[in-house]
């Protein structure tokens, strides 16, 4: 135990190495924690989360329309409060944020597009429901990072959206009749099995702007993609997002609601901040036992996606085994340049972060697609870093 701890053996094959084919040997002064996975191990040794919190470690959302204005104000305020800006969670987050940071083939993510959706939201291939589906499990991607960096470093956040409000375009898109209601059926389904795990945010910020505004807006942005959404899609976002959204968060976290002019004053919204009470909501009972076992679920980036995963058939995302396979095979098969070099690769020096991040693109196309019909992704990544 002592050994493993000053980290006196050869580094691990999954560690990172200052060269293809150079061991490292680790020092009698190396940190403790150097290279190795949080676990229960480190909790027992003292690593408790309530140590690292202050007054600004929270977890802040902010919610609008499309074409708000919520990535400026998001920004401003992360950087005035000196807490970490996450933007909004697209189509390619997870292969933006892992491997080595460059976008993989549509086939790869979600096999969906926003364009497309802009284009023809009526499409008879399933893609609005597909691209929706692939943008929640980003999402709790995004949301499951967001707080692993809280609960490991104690800095605050700031997200634009979150899985808490992603459920308005499901209600728009089936108002407008662009998915069906088995597809709605699936959505809350996986929702109610993944919300439950996570903490909501401490405070919500929603920016209300009028849909003729956010289409004078959209105009002006010029996206000749984005120019084809309709009123009325916008409008029902708008009216889920004040109907329910709004409402439901109010009971367990801060709301905070400003209009076109007022949000464009972040200076005045952070002063709002601050004068916060967080006098409710789920984050008044935690304890570091409680936070220990919500770090471990969100840093294992496999097991947050698996609870999108349910036996259920819905052509929509349902993909068969042998597409399943011909994917993963055709993935393999990515140049290594692009997912990391072919020489760390063959000495398997990759670090374990680096491997499961290659992989995580995939993998959420497998469980929140392929295990629609009960089917387990088949492959596993290269071994986890030492636990500690």
């Amino acid at each position: 135990m002592a050994l493993r701890l000053l980290r006196l053996v050869p580094a691990t094959a999954s560690a990172r190495g200052p060269a293809a084919g150079v061991q490292r040997v680790g020092q009698i002064h190396t940190s403790v924690q150097n290279q190795m996975k949080y676990g229960a191990l480190a909790f027992m040794l003292g690593e408790k989360t309530t140590k690292k919190l202050t007054e600004y470690s929270r977890v802040i959302t902010v919610d609008g329309n499309i074409c708000s204005g919520k990535s400026k104000l998001a920004k401003d305020i992360a950087e005035k409060l000196g807490m970490r800006h996450f933007p909004e969670a697209d189509v390619q987050y997870s292969s933006s944020t892992t491997g080595d940071g460059r976008p993989l083939s549509t086939e790869f993510n979600g096999s969906c597009s926003l364009e497309k959706f802009y284009d023809d939201p009526k499409s008879n291939d399933g893609n609005s429901y597909r691209l929706q589906s692939w943008l929640y499990a980003s999402r709790l991607l995004q949301y499951s990072d967001a707080l692993e960096h809280l609960l490991s470093t104690g800095q605050g956040v700031v997200l634009e959206r979150s899985i808490y409000s992603d459920f308005v375009f499901v209600e728009a898109m089936y108002n407008q009749g662009y998915i069906r209601k088995e597809c709605v059926d699936h959505y809350n389904e996986v929702k109610q099995l993944t919300l439950p795990e996570y903490l909501p945010p401490h405070a919500v910020i929603y920016i209300d702007v009028p849909v003729p505004e956010i289409k004078s807006r959209i105009q002006k942005k010029g996206d000749p993609h984005e120019m084809k959404v309709t009123s009325a899609y916008l409008q029902d976002i708008e009216n889920a997002y004040k109907n329910t959204f709004l409402p439901q968060m109010s009971e367990q976290c801060e709301v905070l609601v400003y209009n076109t002019w007022e949000s464009e004053d972040s200076t005045k919204v952070v002063e709002d901040i601050e004068y916060l009470n967080y006098n409710k909501g789920p984050w008044l009972k935690q304890d570091d036992r409680t936070f220990h076992h919500l770090r471990m679920l969100v840093q294992d980036k496999m097991d947050v996606l698996n609870y999108t995963t349910i036996p259920i058939y819905l052509p929509e995302i349902t993909v068969g085994p042998h597409q399943g396979t011909r994917i993963y095979n055709s993935f393999k098969q990515c140049p290594p340049t692009k997912l990391y070099s072919a020489a760390r690769m063959a000495e398997k020096t990759v670090e374990a972060a680096d491997s499961n991040h290659t992989f995580l693109c995939l993998h959420i196309f497998l469980t929140s697609l392929c295990s629609s019909i009960g089917v387990k992704s088949h492959f596993q990544p290269f071994s986890q870093g030492s636990e500690a």
